[in-house]
């Protein structure tokens, strides 16, 4: 299961070849969900509220991104890190 973000301490995964619908599996601690990419809603598991709307957050912004890497997955072409909100932005420092 390839690793594809991690920020604030959570990590998050996807498996290739998963069942649809897109979705990913988001651990902090001793927590572990999966996550619809497409609404950002808990399919399976549970979060903490604030773990919740912290991944549910980062997955809108990126969702293009994780759509992306669920149809690589789907193939089984290898994934792309994608930027987590804790990850320092390159512009900044331009």
């Amino acid at each position: 299961m390839p690793m594809i973000a991690t920020f604030y301490g959570i990590v998050i995964y996807m498996y290739w070849g998963d069942h649809p619908p897109p979705h990913l599996h988001a651990i902090y601690g001793g927590e572990e969900a999966i996550l619809s990419i497409e609404t950002g809603e808990i399919i399976a598991g549970a979060l903490s509220r604030r773990t919740h709307r912290l991944v549910r957050e980062w997955i809108i912004l990126r969702q293009a991104e994780l759509l992306d890497n669920w149809r690589k997955a789907e193939n089984f072409v290898p994934l792309e890190r994608v930027p987590g909100p804790d990850d320092a932005d390159p512009d900044q420092n331009s």
